[in-house]
This record gives structure tokens, sequence and C-alpha cells, in this order.
């Protein structure tokens, strides 16, 4: 049996003037044992040079505190759309930013990049899976890396696409390149789209069944501010959604995705991170009501 390990923490920033070292030193003040950043704003594709982003500092403070490289997250951009093809042109700069972000994520040792899929805008849903197959396949054939992606479950918010495991099947199953596609789980977006993560056990059977467990790379961990169904993609603090906090301890401690990096992506209250005490109570598998008050 392989030894298993807790990796979990949450979003943390990236920005000037100590980039990489500053996310390291935020995911540190959490106690975190992982993170996950974007390599720039996720609402565009500006990037900073890589060689200002203190890359190698961060690591070795990464390896000071005992990180594994191998279990950092980063997220692509929100502006990519690999799904629509009624623009060429916005088509053509979604493949072309998205091979910048693997050869970025792969400078800062990580191994994976989070894509939401992306929304077909009224091609239709078989048209949209085709785009996606299609562009992903082409970005893999310049990239050059060895970066995955993990395919975000969405929630069904508009056009999206990825809102459930058959579409997320499709597009590995599709791509000419499966060995390089796995799958985020998202707790909030798997609810917001009809799964109850009160049943989490038949969640993972069905998509053992769909997809392959194997697939699964990462986890965010969020509650969410709207019952099942909604399609709403809101995230909430833990304990404080629909999900609750019994239900999401749960999925962080399941033994099917030990070694499993989880990501909070929860939101700030009153202008603070909940991510350390939340990460507290999760590893502690013991929830105090009403945390928040004593951020």
């Amino acid at each position: 049996m392989s030894e298993y390990k807790m990796f979990i923490g949450s979003h943390v920033s990236m920005g000037g003037p100590d980039y990489f070292v500053g996310s390291v030193k935020e995911a540190i003040s959490y106690n975190a044992s992982t993170f996950m950043f974007y390599t720039g704003a996720p609402q565009n594709s500006f990037r900073v040079p890589l060689e200002r982003c203190k890359i190698e500092e961060g690591k070795k403070l990464l390896l000071e505190h005992g990180f594994d490289l191998s279990k950092l997250v980063v997220h692509a951009p929100y502006i990519l759309n690999m799904a629509n093809k009624t623009k060429p042109d916005l088509f053509e700069v979604s493949k072309k930013n998205l091979i910048n972000e693997l050869i970025r994520t792969e400078a800062f040792g990580a191994t994976m990049l989070v894509l939401h899929p992306g929304a077909h805008v009224g091609q239709g849903i078989e048209a949209g899976l085709e785009n996606i197959v299609e562009a992903l396949d082409e970005v893999f054939s310049k990239d050059g890396t060895k970066v995955k992606i993990a395919l975000e479950t969405m929630a069904g918010k508009g056009s999206e696409l990825g809102a459930n495991f058959d579409e997320i099947n499709y597009i590995i199953s599709h791509s000419k390149y499966p060995d390089r596609l796995g799958v985020c789980l998202d707790t909030c977006h798997i609810s917001d789209e009809g799964l109850d993560l009160s049943k989490f056990d038949e969640i993972l059977d069905l998509f053992d069944q769909k997809v392959g467990i194997d697939k699964i790379l990462c986890v965010h961990v969020n509650d969410s501010k709207n019952p099942i169904g909604s399609h709403k993609d809101r995230h909430e603090n833990i304990g404080y959604g629909h999900i609750g906090f019994d239900a999401l301890c749960h999925v962080v401690h399941h033994p099917k995705l030990n070694n499993i990096p989880k990501i909070l992506e929860t939101p700030y209250f009153n202008e603070k991170p909940p991510y350390k005490k939340e990460i507290e109570m999760l590893l502690k598998e013991t929830y105090e009501p009403d945390w928040r008050d004593n951020l």
C-alpha cells in the first residue's frame, strides 16, 4: 500500500513585487500543503515575463517547507473558450494563449493546468464538444510540454460544457492525446449541476463508470450558496452553504482520492481569507459553528 499524505490548500494570489515567492508565503501562512495559482490575472491574457516571476526563489522556499511540486495546481484564465468557433479570431487566440499557459505552468514546476472546457454559445452541445477536442488536439501537438490539462466539472450555467460526466468523457475519449487529459472535480459545480454530495460514494462510482477514477487530478472543495441543481456557480465558505461541512469533509478524506490535491476556492469574509481556518477544520474533521466570526 502506498503512503498516504493529505495535500490540501487554497487559491493564492501571485502579483508583484514578490510573484511566486509571495504565493508560496501565502500558502505557508494558511498551513497548506499545496496551493493553486494563476500565472497572471484570470480575466485577461496579459502575463509578466517568467524571468520576473521569482520562480527559482519560490521553488527553493517550497522545498524548504516540504511541498511537493507535483501537487501544485495552476488555473488557466477564464477568458479562454475552446468550444466556440463563431468568432474564429478569438478561437485562435484561445489556443495560442493556452499553449502559453502550458509552457508557463511547466516553468513553475507544476504538472497540471485546470481549464474550464468552454461554452458553445449557441452552436449546440455536439459542435461545442467537437470544437474543444479539435482545439486541445492542436494545442497538444504544438505545446512541447508534459503538463496535463485537468478539465473542470462545470455548474451548467448558460451554454457551459463539461457540466456532466458524459461531456467530460466525450472530450477525453475523442482526443488524440487522452493521456494529457484529466479532470478537476469541483464540489460546488457538481452540486449546482444536480448531484447530491451527501451521496459522494455514488458520485464517484458514476464518475468511474463514465470517465475513470484514475482521471481525477485534483478537487476544488467549495460549498455552494445555492441548492442542488441551481446551475448558478456561486461558491460559499465551508459549512455555510447547501452542501455542508460533513459532506465536504467526506470528500476531502475519501480513500479513493488519497494523494490528490484538494483546493479551496471559497470567498473572503469581511475582506479576510478564510483558508487557514477551513483547512484546520477539514484536517481535524471537526466543524466549529460560527467560525467566520473569529476571522
